[in-house]
């Protein structure tokens, strides 16, 4: 019997191939490493079982025996919006990759906005002291839009400065550190009681454009909104006016509509908005995260199981 045939389209290929090998299988595929932007030859796209990469191309209309992509990415937007991506093909996210990353970077913001140490270094520049007042964050009141695994693992940490967490999830059911969870349409519910509202919900036709003018207005006018999700959840001018109006006291921005942000965007001269160049789910480890999550999945693809993080495409995730 012929191997699988396996087209990893990657800048860091290595870890691949390394994932395959301390999994015991790396001989049971045909396995060809290109670089992103490579050509993938006629011969070989048409023999082409699985896929590896970080994104759709017109190359997947030259795949017909393709069966599997495993996306570098827990978002798949460009993905499900390819005319080119056949509605056979099983398609896997890399959700969990940047499951320990993104909960860092997202109390990192949380410090930024309480603890004045940017205003700090900025004194030290001019050998100024000045003193100043750090904020706590125990006793301050964290909701999040989406609980599920970044979500949670952001509840975890949380929880363990003594801030109180609130939530929505699809299915609202109990969950460790989350004191109450809401379902979606009680979201105006969760923005009502929170001092900062962390968005990590997917992108998705219903979850478009949701962060608007009355959902800014449902919020405290002493919170923070982080959206360390996708830049489609929110309407970017009502959050300007909300910030400008001081309907609330500000936003951090790791995610936008269009990347990078193009420099005449309003966001970066908008007192109140921190522009973050898409930090949050990076990490120096994360593609050997992403190559574990491809190596149990091909073990599954050879024994015939269910593939872990299959997108489903009616949800959009």
């Amino acid at each position: 019997m012929s191997k699988p045939v396996c087209v990893v389209r990657m800048n860091e290929t290595k870890a691949f191939e390394e994932a395959l090998t301390r999994a015991g299988l790396i001989d049971r595929f045909e396995l060809h490493c290109l670089k992103i932007g490579q050509p993938i030859p006629d011969d070989l796209a048409a023999r082409t079982d699985i896929f590896v990469g970080s994104g759709p191309g017109s190359y997947l209309k030259r795949m017909p025996r393709l069966r599997w992509i495993q996306a570098h990415t827990a978002g798949v937007d460009p993905w499900l919006a390819s005319p080119d991506l056949d509605t056979a093909v099983t398609l896997c996210c890399a959700r969990g990759s940047h499951r320990m990353s993104m909960p860092e970077n997202i109390l990192g913001a949380l410090f930024h906005l309480t603890k004045p140490y940017m205003a700090i270094a900025l004194d030290q520049r001019e050998s100024r002291w000045t003193r100043r007042m750090s904020e706590t964050l125990a006793g301050k009141t964290l909701g999040i839009l989406g609980l599920g695994a970044v979500g949670q693992e952001v509840a975890r940490k949380a929880t363990a400065l003594d801030m109180r967490v609130i939530g929505t999830k699809r299915t609202p059911v109990p969950l460790p550190h989350v004191a109450r969870i809401y379902a979606q349409d009680q979201t105006d519910e969760v923005l009502g009681a929170s001092d900062f509202v962390v968005l990590l919900l997917p992108s998705t036709p219903a979850t478009e454009n949701s962060i608007n003018q009355d959902r800014l207005r449902a919020m405290k006018p002493t919170a923070w909104l982080l959206n360390f999700a996708r830049g489609a959840l929110i309407v970017d001018a009502d959050l300007i006016a909300a910030v400008q109006s001081k309907t609330i006291a500000g936003a951090v921005l790791d995610v936008f509509r269009e990347e990078p942000l193009p420099a005449t965007h309003p966001f970066w001269k908008t007192t109140g908005i921190l522009v973050v160049p898409h930090l949050g789910g990076g990490h120096p480890g994360r593609t050997a995260a992403v190559a574990e999550i491809f190596a149990d999945n091909a073990r599954r693809f050879l024994a015939g199981e269910p593939l872990n993080a299959v997108v489903d495409r009616a949800r959009g995730y």
